[in-house]
């Protein structure tokens, strides 16, 4: 019996992406080759390449067996590259570290990975305090309560070791009265606390008013709906309500508090899109809420809100544009890839992106009641002596802070661990020695004689880059990497090497394998495996094809070998040795009586430079793929889960040219009922053909087509296994 309606939601997701959001590999292998694409073929091919990077465990994104790398975002960039990140499961739980980023452009090349160190996971999922017991722990690491989120089995790294914990967030006060949002880990075997994180970030900040200016809010309050719903209003968290215009230019009412609150973030927003082409302060068009008449003197960001006190005289509110824009900045720095890590250093750039934001939205505003700088709370007269509380061209200026990194420890205060990096950030956009009036920037020992800025526009969309590159091992070595990477991939050699100049002049030194920025492209290339895993009994093989890319120069010669196989396996490629841009066939070969398992193989490419891939092989361990579609022209094999689904071939596509009749044959996993959908560009989205939904694990269709684009997804409707894919095409 054929069922009518069984493109569900997973396919139906498939069918509504632009070509292929979540496609698994390159090109098709199945047919001549194709005419102009389809709308959003790069962006499929830069997300195929990135997820097969993922899946095949490239240099830094390698992981195990029982651990999955999982795409969570992805944000386009200049010059078609497309920023992907991923965070790590095992076991299906969540992992707190050993995420991911992979940059990727729209011809499907892999441009950069970089990942958080992660150890190789094998722990126990079976928790032996109770969510109810580590929730009260957690609640007791505040002296009150405000809310407190439902605790989530997950897996914490900590350094080189992995422990089972419960994860809730608690928002409420400290025993000093002091607001906070504690991310809590407890340990799910011994109930201790493994870690405690405070998502508050204070700011100083500096209360005045921009003046009379435009904002945008609904009619009767102080909602945008425009910017994902942002409001501003009290510490109730409802927006205020009323009618424009808003405010009276009173320096402590709440409603002019928001007034400025709105200005600021607005502007915030809109530079971020109009200059970075970024989609606000969230990455999805949003930002957090806003809350006015904190009676304290603070201003905070907690994951969930901002919250804006009092000067300390009580004179005016905190929410001049730097200090708004300073805490809409940690929201970027927590949406973005890694969020916020644990150490001082992270919270001191944490704290510095907070820096640099208020002083790109300051320039981006240029209002005349604040005119833009490079200082912080230049006119909230925190300390009574009418001085900035941070000097981002000179951050010694206060309090001593280090200007440079040689200067940092582990237990500098995050504020003034913030110096070193808005040092940078001043050196790359004005230089040292700018000139109109701007203030000299010294350097520090050991750094070049000078610094040559290139503008805070183009300064920010490099920081702004390498944001999109972060992990949550972020420091200022891996900092130095990401915006290197960034200058070059943006703009070219000469803002990179400005980049450089700028992190030399910070005392941050070079890193291994950080981008080159002359004028020519470093030689390298990628490797990735199709598939990445598969199964064998003892005494049979297995194949996977070992593609690999030119990703920069020209192309090269790439040795191939594989290190990692258990005694009874043996590893051989052919060929072996391939020019980059060409494959190679892997033949995994089991002895008979090879102990049954899951084996880690290891495959390097060695060419100008060495990158590594992992092949999951279980033996004696799972039931191979199906066989049965040996007439048709091409195969494909994969493995779907309950309700999962696959396009083919490889994740995206092929053409058609002429008329004719296209077979697909569908051979699934015994007791399962596998569903195919054979596909066609209407010019618009993917339309259904031809489909075999019959109540079984096999699947016939047969379709005679005009020329074009088509594609077939394999749907697990019910029941999970391995699979295999036969077609033929005209």
């Amino acid at each position: 019996m054929l069922h009518p309606t069984r493109l569900t939601a997973t396919v139906a997701a498939l069918a509504l992406s632009a070509s292929l959001a979540t496609a698994l590999a390159g090109p098709a292998a199945a047919a001549p080759q194709a005419q102009p694409a389809p709308p959003g073929h790069g962006k499929s091919l830069a997300l195929a390449a990135a997820d097969k990077a993922a899946a095949s465990g490239l240099d830094e994104l390698q992981h195990g067996a029982d651990e999955e790398l999982v795409r969570t975002s992805v944000t386009p960039w200049s010059n078609g590259l497309y920023y992907a990140s991923y965070e790590r499961t095992y076991r299906g739980l969540p992992v707190v570290g050993g995420d991911a980023v992979v940059v990727s452009d729209s011809s499907g090349k892999v441009r950069e990975v970089t990942g958080a160190p992660a150890p190789a996971l094998k722990l126990s999922t079976k928790a032996k305090v109770t969510a109810a017991k580590a929730l009260a722990t957690a609640r007791k690491q505040l002296a009150t309560v405000e809310s407190a989120s439902a605790p989530e089995l997950t897996v914490l790294l900590k350094g080189n070791k992995a422990v089972l914990t419960w994860h809730t967030r608690v928002i409420g006060r400290t025993a000093k009265d002091a607001p906070s949002a504690l991310d809590t880990y407890v340990d799910a075997r011994t109930g201790a606390i493994a870690r405690a994180t405070d998502k508050i970030l204070h700011a100083d900040g500096r209360g005045y008013h921009n003046g009379n200016v435009t904002i945008d809010t609904a009619a009767t309050s102080m909602t945008d709906t425009s910017r994902g719903g942002f409001k501003c209003g009290g510490q109730n968290g409802s927006a205020y309500t009323g009618s424009s215009p808003w405010g009276n230019n009173g320096a402590n009412d709440l409603v002019t508090a928001c007034v400025d609150i709105m200005y600021a973030a607005q502007k915030e927003h809109s530079m971020l899109k109009e200059w970075f082409g970024y989609n606000g302060q969230n990455g999805q068009g949003g930002m957090v809420p806003a809350r006015a008449g904190l009676s304290e003197v603070n201003a905070y960001y907690d994951g969930t809100k901002t919250t804006y006190g009092r000067n300390q005289n009580g004179t005016n509110q905190l929410t001049g544009i730097d200090v708004v824009a300073h805490e809409y900045g940690h929201e970027i720095f927590d949406r973005t890839p890694g969020s916020a890590g644990s150490s001082n250093e992270n919270g001191g750039l944490n704290e510095s992106t907070g820096d640099i934001f208020g002083a790109l939205t300051e320039y981006y505003a240029n209002n005349p009641n604040d005119t833009p700088d490079y200082t912080v709370g230049e006119k909230l007269n925190f300390l009574g002596d009418n001085k900035p509380i941070r000097y981002m061209y000179n951050p010694s200026l206060h309090n001593n802070d280090p200007n440079c990194y040689t200067q940092l420890n582990s237990g500098t205060e995050v504020h003034a661990a913030a110096g070193p990096q808005n040092h940078w950030f001043y050196l790359l956009a004005e230089g040292s020695n700018p000139g109109g009036g701007k203030p000299n920037s010294p350097i520090c020992s050991g750094g070049p004689s000078s610094v040559t800025g290139i503008g805070i526009q183009k300064a920010g969309k490099i920081f702004m880059g390498a944001l999109l590159m972060k992990t949550s091992s972020w420091n200022h070595l891996a900092a130095r990497k990401a915006t290197l990477s960034s200058a070059k991939n943006t703009y070219g050699s000469a803002e990179c090497n400005a980049v450089k100049a700028a992190w030399n002049a910070v005392g941050v030194p070079a890193q291994s394998g950080e981008t080159d920025c002359g004028g020519t492209t470093t030689p390298d290339f990628s490797l990735a495996l199709n598939p990445s895993s598969g199964s064998v009994q003892p005494g049979a093989s297995v194949t996977s094809t070992v593609n690999t890319s030119t990703t920069g120069g020209s192309a090269q010669t790439v040795q191939l070998s594989a290190g990692g196989a258990p005694s009874g396996v043996t590893v051989s490629f052919s060929p072996s040795s391939v020019t980059s841009g060409g494959s190679s066939t892997m033949t995994v070969q089991v002895a008979a009586g090879t102990a049954n398992g899951t084996y880690p193989i290891t495959v390097t490419g060695t060419g100008s430079v060495t990158h590594t891939v992992t092949y999951q092989l279980s033996v004696g361990t799972t039931t191979p793929p199906p066989s049965g579609c040996d007439n048709t022209e091409y195969t494909y094999q994969g493995t779907l889960a309950s309700g999962q689904a696959a396009a083919q071939p490889d994740g995206s596509y092929y053409y058609s040219a002429t008329s004719g009749t296209h077979v697909g044959c569908l051979r699934g996993p015994a007791g399962s009922d596998f569903d195919l959908y054979l596909q066609k560009w209407n010019g618009y989205g993917w339309s259904d053909v031809a489909v075999g939904g019959t109540a079984s694990a096999d699947e016939d269709t047969s379709y005679y087509g005009t020329p074009g684009y088509y594609r077939y997804v394999v749907h697990a409707y019910s029941g999970s296994g391995a699979y295999t894919l036969g077609l033929s095409a005209p």
